[in-house]
């Protein structure tokens, strides 16, 4: 039985009525949790739901796809829910949807939480054979709305998949001394999270899956209006893990001096240097 009852036969997907109460039972669990606040949940959806996502998943980029294949982000491609198979865009606006919302804020106790129209950076995620992702920090701050990044969703869609397969989600300790949490992604896992400047979370462990196939997730990001202009605003931060082989993202290192230290005016152009030379180191 799905942890989330839904009706896969309903354009809604979810009920509030449902959800009122449904999440505060995990609370404590999920405020005490280490190394930061969060809760893994299994049969989280309707297996109709991820059936449906995986019948639709893009075999082609959109055009607000993202690819990366670089040193901390290897293989991998986002989709946009806009352009998504029309039973798909339904489902990430449920994502958005009162009913949905409700049950994250009685899970993390964060209240008054925003979704993102725009699915800056969600949606569906793919990493493709060999790639990976490296621990990182979120970027905290959504430009459009001016808002302040809070809590993460990722509901993963990959069946049969075995911990040999890689592609683990792991939550490290700030200081990266420790890893603390290793969950594979398995179909119709959800892992729920508290995203700050110390959360560090990533999948290093390289896919390496005897098929050829995928790591396929999908990514929810929301938000509060708790945002001050008078913080320093931060893209995605990797970390090394300690006796591996990680990169350090130099550039992200060095904006974000420029940033902390160099007149506004001055720092588009000092960026702009910065982006050229790494693109040839």
């Amino acid at each position: 039985m799905a942890y989330l009852p839904s009706n896969a036969d309903d354009p809604r997907f979810f009920d509030f009525d449902t959800t009122k109460e449904l999440g505060l039972e995990l609370s404590d669990q999920y405020a005490s949790a280490s190394p930061f606040p969060h809760v893994v949940i299994d049969n989280f959806l309707d297996d109709r739901l991820i059936d449906l996502c995986l019948k639709r998943f893009p075999t082609t980029a959109d055009p607000d796809s993202r690819s990366f294949d670089r040193d901390q982000e290897r293989l991998k491609r986002s989709y946009n829910p806009d352009y998504l198979h029309p039973e798909l865009r339904t489902l990430f606006a449920s994502f958005n949807s009162r009913p949905f919302i409700r049950l994250i804020e009685n899970i993390t106790g964060i209240k008054q939480l925003a979704p993102d129209p725009y699915f800056i950076g969600g949606g569906f995620h793919e990493i493709s054979n060999g790639g990976h992702l490296s621990v990182h920090a979120d970027f905290n701050h959504h430009k459009p709305l001016n808002l302040e990044r809070r809590v993460n969703v990722l509901i993963y869609l990959n069946k049969d998949w075995r911990e040999e397969y890689g592609g683990q989600l792991e939550l490290w300790t700030t200081d990266m001394s420790e890893r603390v949490v290793s969950a594979s992604p398995i179909a119709n896992r959800c892992a729920m999270f508290t995203t700050t400047g110390e959360s560090m979370h990533g999948n290093p462990s390289v896919i390496a899956h005897p098929e050829n196939k995928s790591r396929k997730s999908i990514a929810l990001y929301y938000y509060t209006a708790t945002w001050d202009d008078m913080r320093a605003e931060r893209t995605t931060v990797f970390r090394a893990r300690p006796k591996s082989e990680d990169k350090v993202d130099w550039q992200v290192k060095v904006n974000h001096a420029i940033d902390d230290f160099v007149p506004p005016i001055l720092a588009r152009t000092a960026k702009r240097v910065v982006g050229k030379v790494s693109k040839h180191l």
